[in-house]
């Protein structure tokens, strides 16, 4: 089963998307980690065994580039409507499920519907 932990820049709606599908997810603002930096709630996820899921791209790329094991990272790209958010995350939410596992593992899903994922840290410093 999977483990979420849906950042504060997202709705609390998607937390009810991923228990739709049996997967375990909490929101940030659930847990008392409201306003907390990205170089502290990236401990916290990989401590309590969480892929985390957020649209902030750049920040949370960077982070996640200094860690050399983590439970996965799914990023929403685009900052979109919570209606949009539900969708996007939906389509993550079925490339997640084919996945073996998420470790080490970068999901992006973008505006049109498309997916990337990746092994993340990645090992080229120029994909950061």
């Amino acid at each position: 089963m999977k483990r979420l932990l849906i950042d504060e820049c997202l709705s609390q709606t998607l937390v009810a998307a991923a228990k739709s599908r049996g997967m375990e997810a909490d929101h940030v603002v659930w847990l008392g980690k409201r306003g907390f930096q990205d170089w502290n709630l990236v401990p916290f996820a990989i401590e309590q065994n969480y892929a985390l899921v957020t649209n902030n791209r750049q920040d949370f790329l960077r982070e996640y580039a200094r860690v050399a094991l983590h439970d996965g990272l799914i990023i929403i790209v685009p900052m979109v409507s919570r209606i949009e958010q539900v969708r996007l995350f939906n389509i993550a939410l079925d490339a997640v499920e084919t996945l073996p596992d998420t470790v080490n593992k970068l999901v992006e899903v973008f505006a049109d519907g498309s997916i990337n994922v990746t092994d993340w840290p990645a090992t080229d410093v120029n994909e950061i």
